[in-house]
This record gives structure tokens, sequence and C-alpha cells, in this order.
């Protein structure tokens, strides 16, 4: 209340009806065939933003990658005793890494749309415990997010598919989604909500820890589909998968 006091103040209280009329255009909707166009765009572009994401952010997340990429171009430079593999080595090594993200993250592409993101309807609405959303911002979809209810393990939903127009950021988008999540698995009278992350990117991370999750594990070394395992994958392509979890029952998350 104090807060909101001394903006009035200070001649900011016009920011604020500004901000809630955004968030009120947000509308979050079951998927129908006629968003299948808009939800495969921003699948496929959120996809591609995993492509640098993978190749350059990640490297500092892996000291493993950078301490094997030292001791090659200093076991190349010992036996050829070039001053330039030394100077070219870094940008080998960065080339290398965007390619085979790029072509890792294309074959994951393949394998999406030729599996659940091909037939979203048949997969995620035919089900029981399935469920697709989307968020629509003046007649456009902007974001989505699926539900898909754990067949092994009663009582667990896993969110999937969480992705939101690059345009529409920043304004509640995800979180709106991934209520819209929560209520379901609520009322399908689940207890708990998981999800798996190969993003680097702190945005991602921020929002599943506001929905009330938390990292419960990392997978170093995840096995994207479409990795084949070869040699040249393994040196240049390596991810961190970030296991996340939340408990439906837990009296300490927070009301968004």
């Amino acid at each position: 209340m104090e807060t909101r006091a001394l903006k009035r103040d200070t001649g900011e209280h016009e920011k604020e009806p500004q901000d809630q009329s955004k968030h009120r255009a947000v509308f979050v909707r079951e998927y129908k065939p006629a968003d299948n166009a808009q939800v495969l765009s921003i699948f496929c572009d959120g996809l591609m933003e995993m492509i640098p994401d993978t190749a350059f952010r990640a490297l500092r997340h892996h000291p493993e990658s950078l301490l094997l990429y030292s001791a090659v171009t200093v076991a190349v430079y010992l036996a050829t005793a070039c001053w330039w593999v030394i100077v070219l080595a870094p940008a080998v090594v960065l080339c290398g890494r965007y390619i085979f993200s790029t072509h890792l993250t294309q074959r994951y592409l393949k394998c999406a749309l030729s599996k659940d993101m091909g037939n979203i309807q048949q997969f995620y609405t035919k089900q029981p415990g399935f469920c697709f959303w989307v968020a629509v911002v003046e007649d456009k979809v902007v974001g989505t997010v699926a539900a898909v209810k754990e067949q092994k393990s009663d009582g667990v939903v896993i969110l999937r598919r969480m992705a939101v127009d690059q345009d529409y950021r920043q304004r509640g988008i995800g979180v709106a989604l991934g209520q819209k999540l929560l209520e379901f698995a609520v009322a399908n009278k689940c207890s708990y909500v998981v999800l798996g992350t190969t993003a680097y990117t702190p945005a991602a991370h921020k929002l599943y820890q506001k929905l009330g999750f938390r990292c419960v594990g990392v997978t170093n070394g995840y096995v994207t589909p479409g990795f084949r395992l070869s040699l040249l994958e393994r040196f240049f392509y390596r991810v961190s998968h970030h296991h996340y979890v939340l408990n439906l029952q837990n009296d300490d998350i927070t009301d968004q």
C-alpha cells in the first residue's frame, strides 16, 4: 500500500492503468484447430532461440567442455607448433557449437512435429488428463502451454510446450498460462506438477520459480530428442536438463 501511495505522489500513477489494461487483455483458452498456424510459429521461433542459447550461453555453465576444448587446443599446438591454432581455436569451437546446435534443434523440431505438435488436437484434446491452452491478445495467439497427466504415476501433471511470442513477453502471459495449468491440475485432483527445461536464459527459470516451482535436480549431458551420440555431437553439443517440481499441497505456494 505504501508503494502504491508513493507512486501516486511522484506522478507515476498513470502507468498503473496501462499495465493493468495489458494484463486484462490476456485471455487464456483451450486450443482450437484454427490456432494451429500461430501456435506452430510460436513453437518454432521458441526452438530457434535455443540455438544461440545452447551454443554460446551454455558455455559458462559447462566448465568440463571448456577444459576439454583447452586440452585439445594445447594438444594440437604441441603436435603442430603452430601459433595460429591457439588463435583460431575459439572461433572453430564457437562455429562448431553453433552448427551442431542448429542441426540438433532442427532434429528436435522434426521429432516434435512427427509427434504431439504435428497433431495437437488429437494428442492433447482427445485424451483424458491432457490439454493445450493458448494465450490470446486482441485475437492473436501469443503464448502456449500444455498439460500431460502422468500415466505411470497417478496425481502428477507434466507441464509442456510453454512458449510466449517474443513481442509479448514481460506482460504476465507466461504466469497466466502457468496458472491455467495449475488450475487444471487441481481440478484433476493432482498433487504435483513437474517440468523439465534445457533453457539457460534466466527469464525462463524466474518464471517457473514465480509460479511456485522449485528445482530438484539437474542432469548434465542430457540427451535431447534427435541426439545421435556421435563423437562430434558429444564434443560440440552439451546441455543441462533442469527438473522442476511444484507441490500443490504445499501451503507455502504463493498466490500469484
